[in-house]
């Protein structure tokens, strides 16, 4: 009921799912990313135990095959799951069950892999992945925005179009990028606004929030306030 990317950065290090479908809240359940592991989409009757067994597995060094078998071992379910990962050495894996709805399938790359299911055809998988391939100009939130958008444009989820999510891990332990449209006639686009909405209004921040190298971030409020005010708001710390 999907089609997803799952990649690695090789310039940054950076994890990232990108997954859209005719479904609610897709967000909510496919996309799962581990800083300094990898990242996981499962779909299509999606379970979402799966995601965090293929990262333990992954973190513990088996490669995203060996991961994805010993997750699916023990689910009954399995042939009409879909599931994909790369993992901190860009190695990827796909598996598609023998049960899921046509047409299913993936396409791995260099780093990266895109996987789908319930989809109008072949080509939503191949242009999402030879788009992302191509485009290794952009930066890693656009690319992925804009080989979601060559799927869609391939025809996409056979029944539709509903929700959308993208989600990015660099150096810390939660996502630098976490958006999701969970209904939308258009989500895609919707999904496209809402990252130039983070590229102005969240984007700058990055640098001064708690981090691992910082764990207490920017708390001078003198600076802080001087930022407020250059933003044109009249706001103090009590003190």
């Amino acid at each position: 009921m999907t089609w997803s990317i799952v990649a690695r950065d090789r310039s940054t290090g950076a994890f990232a799912v990108a997954v859209t479908t005719c479904n609610l809240a897709v967000g909510a359940a496919c996309p799962f990313l581990r800083t300094g592991v990898g990242a996981v989409s499962t779909q299509s009757m999606s379970n979402r135990y799966l995601g965090p067994a293929v990262l333990d597995a992954m973190a513990r060094g088996l490669s995203p095959q060996l991961a994805l078998d010993s997750a699916l071992a023990g689910d009954q379910g399995r042939g009409l799951r879909q599931i994909h990962a790369v993992d901190a050495q860009g190695r990827v894996a796909a598996f598609t069950g023998a049960n899921c709805v046509e047409w299913c399938g993936s396409v791995a790359g260099d780093g990266f892999s895109v996987a789908g299911n319930m989809l109008v055809g072949e080509r939503v998988v191949t242009e999402t992945a030879e788009v992302f391939a191509r485009r290794s100009d952009l930066p890693l939130p656009e690319r992925l925005m804009e080989a979601l958008h060559a799927g869609q444009a391939a025809g996409g989820d056979k029944r539709g179009r509903q929700s959308a999510a993208l989600v990015i891990t660099t150096t810390e332990d939660f996502p630098d990028i976490n958006l999701r449209v969970d209904d939308h006639a258009d989500p895609l686009v919707e999904l496209s606004r809402l990252l130039a909405l983070w590229r102005t209004q969240a984007e700058p921040g990055l640098s001064t929030r708690p981090s691992r190298a910082n764990p207490a971030g920017l708390t001078d409020m003198d600076e802080i306030e001087a930022g407020w005010r250059a933003r044109g708001l009249d706001l103090k710390f009590r003190r």
